[in-house]
Protein backbone atom coordinates (compact mmCIF):
# COMPACT_ATOMS: atom_id res chain seq x y z
CA UNK A 1 0.00 0.00 0.00
CA UNK A 2 3.22 2.52 1.29
CA UNK A 3 4.68 1.92 -2.16
CA UNK A 4 1.66 2.01 -4.52
CA UNK A 5 0.79 5.49 -2.87
CA UNK A 6 4.38 6.55 -3.55
CA UNK A 7 3.81 5.69 -6.74
CA UNK A 8 1.35 7.58 -7.27
CA UNK A 9 2.45 10.55 -5.71
CA UNK A 10 5.52 10.62 -7.95
CA UNK A 11 3.51 10.14 -10.99
CA UNK A 12 1.27 12.92 -9.59
CA UNK A 13 4.50 15.18 -9.11
CA UNK A 14 5.76 14.24 -12.90
CA UNK A 15 2.25 15.19 -13.63
CA UNK A 16 2.64 19.13 -11.98
CA UNK A 17 6.26 19.45 -12.84
CA UNK A 18 5.03 19.07 -16.80
CA UNK A 19 2.41 21.12 -15.93
CA UNK A 20 4.29 24.20 -14.01
CA UNK A 21 6.45 24.47 -17.33
CA UNK A 22 3.38 24.27 -19.59
CA UNK A 23 2.03 26.94 -17.55
CA UNK A 24 5.95 29.11 -17.74
CA UNK A 25 5.84 28.22 -21.54
CA UNK A 26 2.62 30.19 -21.66
CA UNK A 27 3.37 32.94 -19.83
CA UNK A 28 6.76 33.71 -21.54
CA UNK A 29 5.02 32.81 -25.33
CA UNK A 30 3.75 36.53 -25.71
CA UNK A 31 7.15 37.78 -24.66
CA UNK A 32 8.66 37.35 -27.90
CA UNK A 33 5.48 39.38 -29.59
CA UNK A 34 6.13 42.21 -26.82
CA UNK A 35 9.37 42.84 -28.31
CA UNK A 36 8.66 42.59 -31.77
CA UNK A 37 5.66 44.99 -31.15
CA UNK A 38 7.98 47.39 -29.10
CA UNK A 39 10.75 47.07 -32.13
CA UNK A 40 8.01 47.74 -34.16
CA UNK A 41 6.59 50.84 -32.32
CA UNK A 42 10.33 52.20 -32.24
CA UNK A 43 10.25 52.07 -35.74
CA UNK A 44 7.32 53.88 -36.42
CA UNK A 45 8.76 56.72 -34.11
CA UNK A 46 11.35 56.79 -36.46
CA UNK A 47 9.28 57.13 -39.35
CA UNK A 48 7.22 59.81 -37.65
CA UNK A 49 10.50 61.65 -36.78
CA UNK A 50 11.62 61.33 -40.41
CA UNK A 51 7.96 62.38 -41.98
CA UNK A 52 8.36 65.59 -39.90
CA UNK A 53 11.58 66.41 -41.13
CA UNK A 54 10.49 65.60 -44.37
CA UNK A 55 7.18 67.80 -44.46
CA UNK A 56 9.73 70.85 -42.81
CA UNK A 57 12.27 70.66 -45.97
CA UNK A 58 9.22 70.45 -48.09
CA UNK A 59 7.86 73.37 -46.82
CA UNK A 60 11.35 75.17 -47.18
CA UNK A 61 11.44 73.99 -50.77
CA UNK A 62 8.33 75.50 -51.77
CA UNK A 63 9.31 78.64 -49.53
CA UNK A 64 12.15 79.01 -51.70
CA UNK A 65 10.97 78.89 -55.00
CA UNK A 66 8.49 81.26 -54.21
CA UNK A 67 10.82 83.90 -52.86
CA UNK A 68 12.97 83.35 -56.21
CA UNK A 69 10.15 83.32 -58.54
CA UNK A 70 9.03 86.46 -56.70
CA UNK A 71 12.51 88.33 -56.38
CA UNK A 72 13.14 87.06 -59.78
CA UNK A 73 10.06 89.01 -61.48
CA UNK A 74 10.69 92.44 -59.51
CA UNK A 75 14.73 92.09 -60.81
CA UNK A 76 12.76 91.27 -64.32
CA UNK A 77 10.70 94.29 -63.90
CA UNK A 78 13.25 96.51 -62.86
CA UNK A 79 15.53 95.86 -65.75
CA UNK A 80 12.38 97.09 -67.73
CA UNK A 81 12.50 100.09 -66.04
CA UNK A 82 15.90 100.93 -66.55
CA UNK A 83 14.94 103.04 -69.26
CA UNK A 84 13.09 105.30 -67.81
CA UNK A 85 15.34 106.17 -64.82
CA UNK A 86 15.40 110.36 -65.37
CA UNK A 87 19.04 111.01 -63.36
CA UNK A 88 22.07 108.99 -62.17
CA UNK A 89 21.26 108.86 -58.25
CA UNK A 90 17.84 106.66 -59.32
CA UNK A 91 20.14 105.03 -61.28
CA UNK A 92 22.53 103.58 -58.93
CA UNK A 93 20.20 102.87 -56.49
CA UNK A 94 17.97 100.47 -59.02
CA UNK A 95 21.24 98.91 -59.92
CA UNK A 96 21.94 98.42 -55.81
CA UNK A 97 18.33 96.85 -55.34
CA UNK A 98 19.21 94.66 -58.36
CA UNK A 99 22.57 93.33 -57.15
CA UNK A 100 20.91 92.23 -53.43
CA UNK A 101 17.95 90.60 -55.73
CA UNK A 102 20.42 88.36 -57.21
CA UNK A 103 22.52 88.32 -54.83
CA UNK A 104 19.60 87.03 -52.72
CA UNK A 105 18.62 84.87 -55.06
CA UNK A 106 22.09 83.24 -55.58
CA UNK A 107 21.77 82.35 -51.78
CA UNK A 108 18.43 80.98 -52.28
CA UNK A 109 19.42 78.88 -55.32
CA UNK A 110 22.25 77.24 -53.34
CA UNK A 111 19.64 77.14 -49.89
CA UNK A 112 17.50 74.94 -52.40
CA UNK A 113 20.24 72.50 -53.52
CA UNK A 114 21.08 71.48 -49.86
CA UNK A 115 17.35 71.14 -48.87
CA UNK A 116 17.13 69.19 -52.27
CA UNK A 117 19.59 67.05 -51.11
CA UNK A 118 18.60 66.70 -47.81
CA UNK A 119 15.00 65.74 -49.22
CA UNK A 120 16.69 62.98 -51.41
CA UNK A 121 18.53 61.47 -48.17
CA UNK A 122 15.23 61.49 -45.84
CA UNK A 123 13.65 59.87 -48.06
CA UNK A 124 15.92 57.02 -48.77
CA UNK A 125 16.03 57.03 -44.62
CA UNK A 126 12.11 56.79 -44.80
CA UNK A 127 12.67 53.95 -48.01
CA UNK A 128 14.59 51.83 -45.15
CA UNK A 129 12.56 52.29 -42.56
CA UNK A 130 9.34 51.52 -44.82
CA UNK A 131 11.40 48.27 -45.96
CA UNK A 132 12.00 47.34 -42.34
CA UNK A 133 8.30 47.96 -41.42
CA UNK A 134 7.41 45.39 -43.84
CA UNK A 135 9.71 42.71 -42.75
CA UNK A 136 9.52 42.83 -39.13
CA UNK A 137 5.16 43.14 -39.71
CA UNK A 138 5.76 39.89 -41.79
CA UNK A 139 8.00 38.54 -38.66
CA UNK A 140 5.16 39.57 -36.52
CA UNK A 141 2.20 37.77 -38.26
CA UNK A 142 4.42 34.42 -38.12
CA UNK A 143 4.83 34.86 -34.65
CA UNK A 144 1.42 35.52 -34.31
CA UNK A 145 0.56 32.62 -35.76
CA UNK A 146 3.23 30.33 -34.05
CA UNK A 147 2.12 31.85 -30.82
CA UNK A 148 -1.16 30.53 -31.01
CA UNK A 149 -0.66 27.02 -32.50
CA UNK A 150 1.79 26.93 -29.41
CA UNK A 151 -0.71 28.09 -26.99
CA UNK A 152 -3.58 25.91 -28.41
CA UNK A 153 -0.70 22.83 -27.94
CA UNK A 154 0.03 23.59 -24.47
CA UNK A 155 -3.81 24.76 -24.00
CA UNK A 156 -4.24 20.77 -25.08
CA UNK A 157 -2.05 19.40 -22.82
CA UNK A 158 -2.54 21.00 -19.92
CA UNK A 159 -6.29 19.25 -20.51
CA UNK A 160 -4.63 15.96 -20.83
CA UNK A 161 -2.33 16.53 -17.54
CA UNK A 162 -5.52 17.79 -15.09
CA UNK A 163 -7.26 14.78 -16.64
CA UNK A 164 -4.28 12.34 -15.58
CA UNK A 165 -3.65 14.15 -12.47
CA UNK A 166 -7.25 13.79 -11.24
CA UNK A 167 -6.93 10.08 -11.99
CA UNK A 168 -3.52 10.16 -9.66
CA UNK A 169 -5.17 11.76 -6.99
CA UNK A 170 -7.64 9.21 -6.86
CA UNK A 171 -5.30 6.46 -5.96
CA UNK A 172 -3.82 8.47 -2.89
CA UNK A 173 -6.05 8.78 0.45
CA UNK A 174 -7.30 12.20 0.64
CA UNK A 175 -5.65 13.13 3.77
CA UNK A 176 -2.16 12.29 2.06
CA UNK A 177 -3.79 14.01 -0.97
CA UNK A 178 -4.43 17.02 1.04
CA UNK A 179 -0.92 16.95 2.73
CA UNK A 180 0.37 16.94 -0.77
CA UNK A 181 -1.59 19.81 -2.01
CA UNK A 182 -0.52 21.90 1.01
CA UNK A 183 3.13 21.67 0.46
CA UNK A 184 2.56 22.20 -3.23
CA UNK A 185 0.70 25.38 -1.70
CA UNK A 186 3.85 26.97 -0.11
CA UNK A 187 6.79 25.21 -1.66
CA UNK A 188 8.69 25.96 -4.93
CA UNK A 189 7.69 22.20 -6.96
CA UNK A 190 8.60 19.56 -6.34
CA UNK A 191 6.94 18.37 -3.35
CA UNK A 192 7.66 14.59 -2.78
CA UNK A 193 11.71 13.85 -4.06
CA UNK A 194 13.38 10.93 -3.53
CA UNK A 195 16.18 10.52 -0.75
CA UNK A 196 19.54 9.18 -1.70
CA UNK A 197 22.10 8.07 0.86
CA UNK A 198 20.91 9.37 3.44
CA UNK A 199 20.33 13.21 1.89
CA UNK A 200 17.37 14.89 0.47
CA UNK A 201 17.13 15.63 -3.06
CA UNK A 202 14.76 18.94 -2.45
CA UNK A 203 17.23 20.73 0.46
CA UNK A 204 20.38 18.45 -0.35
CA UNK A 205 20.39 18.35 3.52
CA UNK A 206 20.68 15.10 5.67
CA UNK A 207 17.91 13.89 7.32
CA UNK A 208 18.68 12.26 10.74
CA UNK A 209 19.65 8.88 10.97
CA UNK A 210 16.46 7.16 12.62
CA UNK A 211 14.16 9.09 10.14
CA UNK A 212 16.25 7.63 7.54
CA UNK A 213 15.63 4.22 9.23
CA UNK A 214 12.05 4.74 9.10
CA UNK A 215 12.01 5.97 5.62
CA UNK A 216 13.75 2.25 4.58
CA UNK A 217 11.27 0.21 6.51
CA UNK A 218 8.31 1.96 4.36
CA UNK A 219 5.62 2.01 6.45
CA UNK A 220 4.61 5.83 6.14
CA UNK A 221 5.11 8.57 4.11
CA UNK A 222 7.21 11.11 6.27
CA UNK A 223 8.34 14.52 5.43
CA UNK A 224 11.95 16.04 5.74
CA UNK A 225 12.66 17.79 8.89
CA UNK A 226 14.41 20.43 7.12
CA UNK A 227 12.37 21.63 3.97
CA UNK A 228 9.37 19.73 4.87
CA UNK A 229 8.67 18.48 1.44
CA UNK A 230 7.65 14.44 1.17
CA UNK A 231 10.53 11.88 0.95
CA UNK A 232 10.82 8.68 0.01
CA UNK A 233 13.88 6.33 -0.33
CA UNK A 234 14.83 6.11 -3.77
CA UNK A 235 15.46 2.24 -3.39
CA UNK A 236 11.69 1.98 -3.48
CA UNK A 237 11.32 3.86 -6.89
CA UNK A 238 13.41 2.49 -10.12
CA UNK A 239 14.73 5.01 -11.85
CA UNK A 240 13.46 6.06 -15.22
CA UNK A 241 15.17 4.24 -18.13
CA UNK A 242 16.83 6.97 -20.46
CA UNK A 243 17.46 5.48 -24.21
CA UNK A 244 20.52 5.39 -23.27
CA UNK A 245 20.04 3.28 -20.33
CA UNK A 246 17.39 1.24 -22.10
CA UNK A 247 19.98 -0.02 -24.82
CA UNK A 248 21.93 -3.42 -24.18
CA UNK A 249 25.58 -3.51 -25.72
CA UNK A 250 25.95 -5.91 -28.39
CA UNK A 251 27.73 -9.30 -27.12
Amino acid sequence: MYLKQIEQLVVLQKVDDEIVLLQDELKRAPQRISELEKRRQEIEDSAEIVRDKLKYLNDQQKRLETEIETDSMRLKKSKSKMMQVGNSKEYHAMMREMDNLEKQNRGREEEKVTVAEELARQNLELKSIDEDTQGLDAELAVARQSLDERIAVAKARLAELDARRAEAGTAVPRPILQRYEFIRSRLKNPVIVPVDAGVCSGCHISIPPQSFIELQKGVQILSCPNCQRLIYWSDHIAPEETPETAETPAE
